[in-house]
């Protein structure tokens, strides 16, 4: 029985490895179901080897994969922005907000609410008028005062160059440091008087007083007439001193109806003479008795800036605007601005330019404007860097020595700004140094029915920025 057993597994054995031949024969391609058996017998005696068995898996040829398509460009990381001043921007002391904040160094807007909106800018149109006046006249230039000989017997013309720094203080501080005199110049004349012999030993009895570099209005119909005694303005004339403060020395002090008067009164009293004073204009070509300068135009636009004054900015502008050709009146102003900025390469069409100093409720510049020349600022463009030199800083000078206090203290000594302030809108635009190291620019508006609080409220709004650095998001 183990016989017969075991013969019978050899044989299932040997059955299963023929089944598994002819299994895998079958799966050759190329044999014929009528092949003769003459070839059958012929290929059984061919020496030629047996075909090659099917290639394994492990022989199957791989495709290798395209290659994958490479960036011209390798982009820097961006960072993750997710700080916001969003709810600071409905801050209802803002009334009607607007405002635009720029990367200094990339030109990428961080943040923007209605920051391509021109909108009235307050006594922040003090940068955009130095920013013209540098590059037109130049950081170097001087304005003269002028006093020529007369046509008549006995007469001097005193020629107003318009600078509204010449001092009637013989001594002691005026509120522009290093501000051209009135007892200088009447030295100069009377120097010049007793040297030449067609004069000397004459008395000098009239005096002329020359304004004709400015023409047209001298206070804009849009201007508070209040702020002339409040003291914060003055007549915009070619000749006056002192701004035509009541106090040389005060930055803030009533101011008169009638400033060439003031002016030729006191040149008199520095003469010494007891003499009529007349408008009128010099004749061409008129021997010089004297000359005084001012300050250059570089320090000029500090001064502006940093005390905010609204005459010197007026007067700034009335001869930027004369340098471009485009006239010497208040009105010329509205062509002459935008053409001084032209080298900037920032646009200026949507502007409105009534006036120099910002007192006008109609004036129309864009916050995103602001920000995009406070990066030339920032970077010192040209002779920008005068008025990066002239802005206020956060709790320490000028018109922000009293401001971000309390919640907004970490950002003193880090925000370099122009305030401005209207009775319909209160404004501020500058340079912020983040937390993060990353230079920010800004121009905030606080537009309509506002207080005296929209202050402390573009303040937070703006130490937000400082906090939130390169994170800024614009949601």
């Amino acid at each position: 029985m183990r016989r017969r057993a075991a013969a019978v597994a050899a044989g299932l054995i040997a059955f299963a490895l023929l089944g598994s031949g002819a299994v895998a024969a079958g799966a050759m391609v190329g044999r014929a179901a009528e092949t003769t058996a003459e070839s059958r017998v012929g290929s059984a005696a061919d020496p030629s080897p047996p075909p090659s068995p099917p290639p394994t898996p492990d022989a199957v040829p791989v495709t290798a994969a395209p290659p994958r398509p490479v960036p011209a460009v390798v982009l820097p990381a961006r960072p993750l922005r997710t700080c916001s001043i969003a709810s600071l921007s409905t801050d209802p002391r803002l009334a009607k907000f607007s405002g635009s904040v720029l990367n200094a160094d990339t030109g990428e807007v961080l943040f923007d609410r209605s920051g391509t909106v021109p909108e009235r800018t307050a006594s922040v149109m003090k940068v955009i008028t130095s920013a013209a006046a540098l590059a037109v006249l130049g950081p170097d230039h001087r304005i003269a005062t002028r006093v020529v000989r007369g046509a008549e017997p006995g007469t001097v013309v005193l020629v107003g160059g318009g600078d509204p720094t010449l001092s009637r203080l013989a001594s002691g501080s005026s509120v522009y440091p290093g501000a051209p005199r009135l007892s200088e110049l009447a030295a100069q004349v009377r120097a010049a008087w007793a040297a030449d012999p067609a004069t000397a030993g004459t008395s000098l009895s009239r005096i002329v007083l020359d304004t004709s570099l400015f023409s047209g209005m001298t206070w804009h119909p849009s201007w508070a007439r209040t702020e002339l005694p409040l003291g914060y303005s003055s007549e915009i004339t070619a000749l006056q001193v002192d701004a035509d403060r009541a106090d040389p020395a005060a930055i803030v002090s009533p101011r008169s109806e009638d400033p060439v008067g003031r002016a030729g009164a006191a040149f008199a009293s520095a003469l010494g003479v007891r003499a009529d004073i007349v408008e009128g204009v010099a004749p061409p070509d008129a021997p010089v008795l004297g000359e005084v300068f001012s300050q250059p135009v570089s320090s000029l636009v500090q001064t502006s800036l940093t005390i905010s004054d609204n005459t010197l900015a007026e007067a700034l502008a009335r001869l930027t605007t004369i340098a471009v050709g485009a006239g010497n009146s208040q009105d010329a102003l509205a062509m002459g601005i935008p053409r001084a900025l032209e080298s900037y390469g920032v646009d200026t069409s949507s502007m409105t330019i009534i006036d120099g100093q910002g007192m006008s409720p109609d004036n129309r510049v864009a916050p995103s404007y602001l920000a995009a020349l406070m990066r030339k600022v920032a970077a010192r463009e040209g002779a920008l860097g005068a008025v990066y030199d002239g802005l206020p800083v956060a709790g320490r000078t000028g018109t922000l020595a009293g401001r971000f206090t309390g919640p907004n203290a970490d950002a003193r000594g880090s925000v370099v700004a122009k305030t401005g302030w209207i009775d319909t809108g209160y404004t501020l635009s500058g340079v912020i140094a983040a937390a993060d190291g990353t230079r920010l620019t800004f121009a905030f508006y606080a537009i309509g029915d506002v207080r005296d609080h929209a202050k402390a409220a573009l303040d937070t709004i703006t130490a937000g920025a400082y906090r939130c650095g390169d994170t800024l998001s614009n949601h």
